[in-house]
């Protein structure tokens, strides 16, 4: 590229500034532009995966994938992978809230420590056997195809 003179500088500065708006144009078109902070800089939304569990549920969905070591984030420090765990569930995913619409995750950290208690066993009884019946019903379908 070669060096501008001072003369051409206003032009490319508005070139650039143009560019930098269609940029914005096909963001927003797309719903990917998402707004401005306090200091003014423009910010991506992330898309984030939909689920069709409750909080709850998600809750314990991912507890239970951490807890058996099936995903996780740090084998050796449990208490850094659970903190790593939830803040990838808040950034990353989605819940059915009581509206039945989809709801940002503020934070789950109050139902992970439900996961792990056992005052709240039933209720994991209950999410695995919900659990264990979806892949009942899986396995039975590919089998009879």
């Amino acid at each position: 590229m070669k060096k501008l003179t001072i003369e051409e500088l206003p032009e490319v500065v508005e070139t650039l500034f143009g560019k930098i708006e269609c940029i914005e144009i096909i963001l927003k078109e797309k719903n990917l532009l998402f707004k401005k902070n306090d200091s003014g800089k423009k910010f991506l939304k992330l898309e984030k995966c939909s689920s069709n569990f409750n909080k709850r549920d998600l809750a314990q969905f991912f507890y239970i994938l951490m807890d058996e070591e099936i995903l996780f984030f740090d084998a050796k420090g449990e208490n850094l992978n659970r903190s790593k765990m939830q803040h990838f569930i808040q950034t990353n995913f989605t819940y059915v809230g009581d509206s039945k619409m989809q709801v940002n995750i503020e934070s789950i950290s109050k139902q992970f420590s439900e996961s792990k208690g056992f005052t709240y066993r039933d209720k994991q009884l209950r999410f695995l056997d919900k659990i264990i019946s979806i892949f009942q019903q899986r396995k039975h379908r590919l089998t009879h195809r």
